[in-house]
C-alpha cells in the first residue's frame, strides 16, 4: 500500500493511492478508459465546487461582505472550481488527441 500526505483547508490527511472507490473500479473492470472516468468524475467535482461557491457567495451577500473568513471560503471555492475546470478541459483535449491518433494509426 502506498500513501500520500494531502494538505488543504487547514488539515492534513493521508490519501491511499493504490485503491479506487468501488464505483470507479467497476468502470475500470467494464473497460472504460481512464480519460472517460476522469472526465465524469471531474464533472461531478465541478458541480460540487460550483454548489459550494454559490453557497459562499450568498453568505457573503447576506452578511454584506463583512466577514473576511467568508471571503476566504469563497476564494477557495473559486480556485477549486477553476482547477477542476482546467483539468476537465485537459481531459477533452486528451480524448480528442487519442481519438485522432487511433484514426491515424488504425
Amino acid at each position: 500500500m502506498y500513501a500520500l500526505l494531502v494538505s488543504g483547508r487547514g488539515y492534513d490527511r493521508v490519501m491511499e493511492t493504490t485503491q479506487l472507490a468501488p464505483r470507479l473500479q467497476k468502470l475500470i473492470d467494464m473497460g472504460e478508459s481512464g480519460t472517460d472516468i476522469l472526465h465524469g468524475e471531474l464533472k461531478n467535482l465541478m458541480l460540487q465546487a460550483e454548489t459550494e461557491l454559490l453557497y459562499w457567495q450568498k453568505v457573503e451577500e447576506d452578511t454584506d461582505y463583512d466577514d473576511a473568513m467568508d471571503s476566504m471560503e469563497r476564494k477557495y471555492a473559486e480556485g477549486l472550481l477553476d482547477a477542476y475546470s482546467n483539468v476537465y478541459e485537459l481531459t477533452y483535449q486528451l480524448a480528442f488527441a487519442i481519438s485522432d491518433r487511433s484514426k491515424t494509426n488504425g
